[in-house]
């Protein structure tokens, strides 16, 4: 819904450079010559609304999301046609994700990865603190990573991963690595930044 977004409709559906995040997102996407099918999970009750808004950006299919990011990769899942052996999991929020970062996922995947999350360093000084505020280490973010999207998989390990979830996961790649999938790190690009707060969106706004 993007709260920290501030006020406004779902995130997917926020203005930058005057088209929805969704639009931008679905733009590379179907730049990317590995993808052969776009499928969205959008809020139920915008259905319609989003199969009119990317009518004319890219084929696509549309499914009712969930309650949850982990239900609505679930249903999206669900709607991808059998032969395709390898999905992608994206966020709309990583609106100017390039499409060579979506090839380079892709290709781990085919080159034999069962998952693949692209990655950045970590240049921040990274602490961690107690319940009281206070410093408890410093953790050595030489091997620290910040995860993007998209995560590629080998479709049967995505489906693997959601169907023995017991629990909410922010990210597919966490429940591939809960059933024992090792997952691939590939270079991540800047410009795949998450807008989630008002300042993301201004630094994609420059970006674009």
């Amino acid at each position: 819904m993007g709260v920290r977004l501030g006020p406004g409709g779902p995130k997917a559906l926020r203005l930058l450079g005057g088209e929805p995040l969704l639009v931008h997102a679905v733009r590379r996407l179907a730049l990317a010559p590995s993808v052969g099918c776009i499928v969205v999970a959008a809020p139920a009750d915008a259905v319609a609304d989003v199969v009119a808004l990317l009518a004319s950006v890219a084929p696509v299919t549309v499914v009712a999301g969930g309650a949850t990011r982990q239900a609505s990769v679930a249903a999206a899942l669900a709607a991808v046609p059998a032969d395709f052996e390898i999905v992608l999991v994206h966020d709309a929020a990583r609106a100017l994700t390039p499409p060579e970062l979506v090839e380079s996922v892709a290709a781990a995947v085919r080159g034999g990865h069962g998952a693949v999350i692209p990655v950045l360093p970590v240049v921040d000084t990274i602490k961690r603190v107690s319940d009281s505020g206070s410093v408890v280490e410093t953790v050595d973010r030489s091997v620290l990573r910040a995860v993007q999207t998209p995560q590629g998989f080998r479709r049967d390990v995505l489906v693997k991963a959601h169907e023995a979830a017991v629990d909410e996961h922010t990210d597919d790649a966490g429940m591939a690595e809960r059933i024992g999938i090792p997952v691939h790190t590939v270079p991540g690009a800047e410009a795949a930044l998450k807008i989630t707060r008002p300042f993301d969106l201004a630094v994609a706004e420059l970006l674009l």
